[in-house]
């Protein structure tokens, strides 16, 4: 069955975007995954399709009405996880983008103006989640950064399978530094291990490696995996 991608805007032509090139433009084109828009504003109930209304209670900026959007989210197809992009949501991480690829796809509201009505949000026990602590103008940005994220995991994506077991967030750390030719640049050699032919000490240094920058970078991220793996903790990293 084809992984889907149902998009709910007011800004349908956002869409594909960036998603009609490289691996998931490519993805798509071959019918790995699927992508329907739908139009917000088609579900409007007045001549000037209108799909925001002032705050109850005053304040700035207008919110997303609960029936347009009631009406659209009814209208577009397929049982999926009903997601919501919004600041306020759940950080995303790598293990919910794993889930959400692994199924049958999802449905994504992009919001606009300063919310959507909580009601609608209640009724429809939508899921929100958030790229991390900033704002956006709107949703689409983020809609398009979550499919890619889920759609570079489907198989017959990525050419090599093992690209997606060493990558940042792949086994809870940050990814390992990379080097190519020339050996020599602008005085800099590259690491003398990763020229030595030994795979064990190449993988020892790797290893190493990820876990130093993990705890310099993201010491949250270290101390989860610390919980999760029991690893010993590395002594503190000079700044």
């Amino acid at each position: 069955m084809t992984w889907r991608a149902t998009v709910l805007t007011i800004f349908p032509e956002m869409l594909p975007g960036p998603l009609a090139h490289s691996l998931a433009g490519k993805a798509l084109q071959a019918g790995i995954w699927g992508l329907e828009t739908v139009d917000i504003r088609d579900f409007a109930r007045d001549k000037h399709r209108s799909v925001d209304d002032a705050p109850f209670g005053g304040g700035p900026g207008m919110v997303m009405r609960p029936d347009v959007l009631d009406a659209a989210i009814a209208g577009a197809a397929g049982p999926l996880p009903l997601i919501l992009l919004s600041p306020r949501g759940r950080r995303l991480d790598q293990q919910r983008v794993r889930t959400l690829a692994e199924g049958p796809g999802m449905t994504l509201i992009c919001g606009r103006f300063e919310g959507v009505d909580e009601r609608v949000i209640e009724a429809r026990g939508i899921e929100e989640v958030s790229l991390g602590d900033f704002v956006l103008s709107g949703g689409e940005p983020a809609a398009i950064a979550l499919i890619d994220a889920c759609v570079r995991l489907l198989p017959g994506v990525v050419g090599g399978a093992e690209t997606l077991t060493e990558e940042s967030f792949a086994a809870g750390l940050l990814e390992y530094p990379h080097y190519t030719r020339p050996q020599v640049w602008d005085g800099r050699a590259v690491p003398e291990v990763l020229v030595s032919g030994d795979h064990r000490r190449i993988a020892e240094w790797r290893r190493t490696e990820a876990e130093r920058l993990t705890r310099k970078r993201r010491p949250d991220l270290w101390r989860q995996h610390v919980a999760e793996t029991g690893t010993a903790a590395m002594e503190e990293v000079e700044q």
